[in-house]
């Protein structure tokens, strides 16, 4: 995503030429799972958060949302650890400063996973999953018209207020069949927040590498951001504000245009057996 898919809206006419180009960038917006601790197993039910995202660079803009990322927490186990599933698809819209902006859906994410509590605050879970093809204008122009697979796992200390995540997510790339081919992946986001009552505040920060060429000669991406979070517990959902801004952005690399980006995401529960909210 990121900067390829500004690429995409506005060079799609040049890809559509060529059956061997080649963008470099994550299926995965960097940085959207910064502020939640998915290495902390839910209590059983059903959670959504929502996420909405504004990215600025002097050659265009990114906006994306997902409207509903839906979360069931189950009561099975093994080993311990927790089951849930997973499924969101985002929205994006692109423009050029100064130009008419493209939107379209994103692939849909489904995936499952598995979350230990190993007490005393830590915590660690695995994912694993696919994006589905999709047909749509964006992830047409990227190459996305194919299954891909993409895992993870992260670690937590939840504990005292403290929320300390890690979180590293992985993402093949593949022949996109229409334009081109897609590299694959890495994606790092990074968290460090404390609670003060029903407020929290912290550092968050976020990098996406390229991890190989899907086609010799390719051009390879590669970003890192940091920035700060401000959320507040109004107790029957959590809301969190952030903004960063890239230390780092390259393509083949050379640097290109910076990004600044603002993102507000909601978590709710919506069905909560044991009357626990999300993340505690």
């Amino acid at each position: 995503m990121k900067n390829t898919i500004k690429l995409a809206v506005l060079g799609a006419a040049a890809l559509a030429a060529s059956s061997t180009a080649t963008l470099a960038g994550s299926t995965l917006p960097a940085g959207i799972t910064t502020g939640i601790a998915l290495g902390a197993p839910l209590p059983e039910g059903v959670y959504d958060i929502s996420i909405g995202s504004y990215g600025s660079t002097r050659d265009g803009n990114l906006a994306y949302a997902l409207p509903v990322w839906l979360i069931w927490s189950t009561p099975w186990q093994i080993a311990g650890g927790r089951i849930a599933f997973d499924t969101t698809t985002a929205i994006a819209d692109a423009w050029a400063t100064g130009g008419i902006g493209k939107d379209s859906f994103l692939n849909t994410l489904v995936e499952g996973s598995i979350a230990w509590n190993l007490h005393n605050g830590f915590n660690v879970s695995l994912r694993a999953g696919a994006w589905l093809p999709s047909e749509q204008l964006l992830p047409r122009a990227l190459g996305r018209d194919y299954t891909a697979f993409t895992g993870g796992g992260s670690i937590s200390y939840v504990a005292n207020g403290w929320n300390l995540t890690s979180t590293g997510i992985w993402g093949q790339g593949g022949n996109g069949g229409l334009y081109h081919e897609q590299n694959p992946w890495f994606n790092l986001d990074l968290t460090a927040t404390k609670k003060l009552g029903k407020m929290e505040i912290g550092a968050i920060a976020y990098g996406s590498w390229d991890t190989g060429c899907a086609v010799k000669g390719c051009l390879k991406e590669d970003q890192f951001a940091v920035g700060g979070l401000v959320g507040y517990d109004f107790g029957s959902f959590i809301t969190q504000a952030k903004l960063a801004g890239d230390v780092e952005h390259q393509v083949g690399g050379h640097d290109v245009a910076k990004e600044v980006r603002g993102t507000l995401t909601i978590i709710k529960p919506l069905w909560n057996p044991a009357s626990d909210g999300p993340l505690k």
